[in-house]
């Protein structure tokens, strides 16, 4: 397992040198710092803690200012393990992105945007209701909450039962995106199709869990030879 902490900067296309359209998201990958190495002798599992952004030590805790201080860095904004890394690395080391290659699939794991108290049909994708034969005022409401009588016989409302509330703001995770290209020197990586959260939104790159297997490398045209101008 690998992993990487990232920003989101947002989406855009690219094209392949026989002319495909490629979608794909903009991930800032500054290098990451080591800041704790955990094992089963101290800590019962074996992951590896990665920090991400600087921020000011006016701006957190003592306590990320602290243990920020034992890997001789300064203070992170986002900070996340990776479990049953395969990394050989040590406290205070830097991870880049070419731990990644084109090709590879990937999971993404952010915070999905949030959308406000949202109803139903919106939240659950469920049905709306007719919108004639006296059902005019009842087109967007949830309806019945009965299920199969077990509400009627136990007096409540079962765990579970779709129902309007806060929409997104969650963690998610998109499964089995595949990287496009790697770029160590500009810290950056493009990823095929979207991934959770808003623009500036921070996310971790991991090896896929449930990937059936990696693509190859696709040849992207470069805009900055003279050829392609």
């Amino acid at each position: 397992m690998k992993g990487l902490l990232g920003r989101k900067l947002g989406m855009t296309q690219v094209f392949t040198e026989d002319g495909t359209l490629i979608p794909v998201t903009v991930v800032e990958t500054t290098p990451n710092v080591v800041l704790q190495v955990k094992t089963v002798e101290t800590d019962g599992y074996n992951a590896v803690q990665l920090g991400f952004d600087e921020v000011k030590e006016k701006n957190t805790t003592k306590a990320i200012v602290g243990h920020c201080a034992k890997a001789n860095t300064s203070p992170k904004r986002f900070i996340r393990e990776v479990r049953d890394c395969e990394l050989d690395v040590k406290v205070g080391d830097l991870v880049k992105a070419d731990i990644f290659e084109a090709g590879e699939t990937v999971d993404v794991i952010g915070t999905s945007k949030g959308k406000g108290y949202q109803g139903t049909i919106v939240r659950n994708n469920a049905h709306q209701g007719p919108r004639s034969h006296g059902g005019s005022k009842n087109i967007r409401h949830i309806g019945s909450l009965a299920t199969n009588g077990i509400t009627s016989r136990q007096g409540r409302i079962m765990k579970g039962t779709v129902m309007a509330g806060h929409e997104g703001g969650y963690r998610t995770t998109n499964q089995n995106l595949t990287v496009i290209k790697v770029d160590v020197e500009n810290n950056y990586v493009l990823i095929k199709g979207n991934v959770p959260g808003p623009k500036k939104g921070f996310v971790m790159i991991r090896t896929a869990k449930t990937s059936k297997g990696n693509s190859e490398p696709v040849t992207l045209v470069d805009y900055s030879s003279k050829e392609a101008q």
